[in-house]
This record gives C-alpha cells, structure tokens and sequence, in this order.
C-alpha cells in the first residue's frame, strides 16, 4: 500500500500560518515590498514544515493557504493590515526574528512571543525626538537647496510645527490626505509671511522655504515599494500603492495651491528663485547635506544606531553621484536615476553584512534627491503664473524624477544580488566550511 507524505495536523498549520501572516503584515506595514514579504512568509512555512504554501499579497490583505496533499483539506486564512507607520527599529528586530527562525534555532511558540515583543514594543526614544530629527531634516535640505542658516532655522521651525500640527489631528483620526493638505498649506503660509517681512527676497527665498517642506512631506511615501512591486508582478499591490502615493502627492500639491491662490487673490506676490546650478565647489556642501538629511529622515523614522550611519553614507553617496553628474552637464532624469542605481547597488551589496534591512538605505538615500524644488516650480506655474502647459510639463518632470529614483534603486539592487552572492561564496571559501547564515527577507528561497 502506498503512503504519501506524513500530513500537518490542522492546529500546526493554524499556527504557523498566523505566525508568518503576523510577520508579513509588519513588514507590509513598515513599507516592504510584496515581493519581500512574500519571500519572507515562505521561507517561515518552510522552516516549519510547510513547504507546499500559497501566498497573495495585496496592499491591504495577505491570504496564505497551505495545501495538505489528497488526504486532508487545504487551510487558507487572511489577515488585513490597517496601519502603517515608519519605525525601522521595529523592521529590523523582526528581520533578525526570521533570521532566527530560519536557523532553527525557535520553536513556532517562541516565534510568536518574540513576534509579539516586536510588534508591541514602543518607539526606541520620545515622540519630541522624532520631531527634533524632521526638523534637522528640513535644515539640511535647506541648505541642500542652496540656502543659508536663516532659511534652515525658518525651514526647522516650518517642519517642526507641520509635525506637532499633524501629531494632533492625527490623534483625532483625520484621513491622513486632510494631513497632507493641511502640511502643505501650512509650509506655503511660513513662506508668504517671510516673503511679507522680506519683499525683495534678499535674505530668504520664500520658493525654498515651500520646497523644504514640500521634500520633507514627500519622504517617507512608498515610492520605491510601488516600482518595486510593478517591476515584480505585483500589479494589484502597485496599483493600491501608487493610489496612496497619488492621493497623498495630491493632498500636498491641494494645500500648496490653496494659499497661492489665496496670496494672488489678496495682492501678494512671490517669484521662483531657482538656485544656481551646482558648481564643482558646491558638491562638498551638497554631500555634507545630503548625507545630514538622508541620516535625519532614518532618525525620524526610528532606525536603530547602525542604520543611521549608514543611511546617512548612502545619502551622501548618492548626492555625491548626482552633484557631480550635475556638474558634468547630464539631464536631471539621467543623474537623478544614476544616483538612485549607485544607491540601490551599494545598498544591496552591504545590506545582508550588516544586517540592516536594505529598505532603509533605499528610502533614506533617495530622500536628497525627491524632487521638492521642481514641483513648487510646477505649482506657481499653475497657480500664479497660469501657464497651464508649462506646469504641466514641470508636474511630468517631477513626477518622472520621482520614478526615476524609485526605479534606480530596484535595478541596482538588482545588479547587486549576482555580486552578493559571489561574495559570500568567496567568504565561505576563505573562512571554510560552516554556517552560512539564516536567509534574508529580501531574498527568495531559491537564490
């Protein structure tokens, strides 16, 4: 008589299905792509002995059905992920939880207490600090843009007032699109009453002022998930995605546009002082900057010591790379993506060594480089100077920087995983043979 394989019993398969829908909703909720997530949760099954497991990813809900042969009925259950938030603390104790879980070295309940650990732990330091840190943020891409030490102050206290605002209406649960639009207007207002106090501008130029704040709201947006999980096949996931990033883009571009309206409409008047192109000397400063704002965004974002050093070198990388394609005369397309492909590769290559999640060396090291000035640019076109076709073009601009960026990073850490790979083959070659490590979220079964 023949037997097929021994089956799962019904409360093992209840029980690491939940556990692997637990991890997957944290990382989808921490901005993960479905790809990742995906992986992640299958490699969890697979540890456990679930090898025959089915996972959809949406942007809202992750089902998983395990499939028990012709002698027991498949189980599929679904979870729903209701909140977002940025915490990369949290993201990466739970990338050293499935490390773990994949050295064997946890049963399926020792799992779940240290999941729930992760997810219920609080922040690593006081809300206030995180406000301090978007602040500093905002004086760094202030003087990224060209400004000197009265717009970073102005800048500062802008974004640190946005924050407290948001803090509070957040606590009265308004629709975070409302957020956006009362953070644009707010940004746009601080630049209206510097221009006021200063009408030549001589001091303070009020378009950097909105454009600080404009970068500052922008961050942190899941970008670089929708390219990634368009370029995956995750199609259902990048439209819900890109929906987000749309409504939330057009909540910032509704506050911006409701106070210049309201500015024209009541005689004020403000110009588009583009800043200088970047000369070779400035690139020293722009890196200094760069790396400053990429390190600010991981502290306000809550990484952990590691993460923040090294988010603040990917920044300064990619501002390197960008400044000095600049310089050198390259279309802002073309230096905008070669920037985010250094980034991307970098990242990917040193990410798994560090053991810091490569999600956040990408977002934190694009976050120099979102195009803030562009799409203020865009809307005094539209808002003030009424040239319809030319703020078109300059919205198309923004918004194919933006893409640009988001798909700069996923194809060099595309071109990282061959050169990953080929390190830790020489790594266990050199060191000889031995454990080779749990595998990383980011990486399939199979690779």
């Amino acid at each position: 008589m023949l037997h097929g394989p021994k089956v799962p019993d019904a409360s093992t398969v209840h029980q690491v299905l939940d556990l692997a829908l637990r991890i997957g909703e944290l990382q989808l909720a921490c901005g993960a792509g479905a790809a990742d997530v995906t992986a992640t949760m299958l490699a969890v099954t697979n540890a456990y002995g679930l090898p025959t497991t089915d996972v959809d990813v949406t942007f809202t809900s992750i089902t998983a059905c395990c499939h028990r042969g012709n002698l027991a009925a498949p189980v599929t259950t679904t979870r729903v992920v209701r909140a977002r938030s940025l915490d990369y603390t949290r993201l990466s104790a739970l990338e050293q939880l499935v490390r773990r879980i994949n050295a064997g070295t946890l049963t399926a309940d020792e799992a779940l207490t240290g999941l729930e650990a992760v997810s219920t732990a609080p922040h690593p330091y006081p809300r206030w600090v995180a406000t301090l840190a978007w602040a500093a943020m905002a004086a760094s891409v202030a003087v990224l843009l060209g400004g000197g030490p009265l717009l970073a102050g102005i800048a500062a206290f802008t974004t640190a007032l946005i924050d407290r605002v948001g803090r509070i209406v957040n606590r009265l649960a308004l629709p975070f699109f409302f957020q956006q639009v009362i953070g644009g207007a707010l940004a746009t207002a601080m630049a209206l009453g510097v221009h006021a106090m200063d009408p030549t501008s001589q001091l303070v130029r009020p378009s950097l002022v909105v454009a600080t704040g404009i970068i500052v709201l922008l961050a942190g947006l899941s970008i670089v998930g929708t390219v990634q999980d368009a370029i995956t096949g995750y199609n259902v996931t990048a439209a819900g995605r890109a929906m987000e990033v749309l409504l939330m883009t057009a909540g910032l571009v509704i506050g911006v546009l409701l106070v210049l309206r309201l500015a024209v409409s009541q005689g004020l008047h403000i110009s588009v002082a583009e800043p200088p192109p970047p000369l070779l000397a400035h690139v020293p400063l722009m890196i200094v900057a760069g790396g400053l704002t990429s390190f600010c965004f991981a502290w306000a974002s809550y990484a952990t010591l590691k993460a923040l050093f090294v988010a603040g070198l990917a920044g300064a990388a990619g501002t390197a790379s960008y400044g000095v394609l600049t310089v050198l005369g390259t279309d802002l397309l073309v230096a905008s993506a070669g920037a985010a492909i250094l980034i991307g590769f970098v990242g990917g290559v040193i990410s798994r060594r560090l053991r810091i999640p490569p999600l956040i060396i990408a977002v934190s090291g694009l976050t120099p480089l979102l195009p803030g000035l562009t799409t203020y640019h865009a809307l005094f076109q539209l808002a003030v100077e009424r040239n319809i076709s030319a703020g078109a073009q300059s919205l198309l601009l923004a918004a194919g920087i933006a893409l640009a960026l988001a798909a700069g990073v996923v194809l060099g850490e595309f071109l990282a995983q061959p050169v990953r790979t080929g390190l830790g083959r020489l790594g266990r070659t050199l060191a000889g043979p031995r454990f080779s490590g749990p595998l990383r979220p980011t990486e399939t079964p199979l690779e």
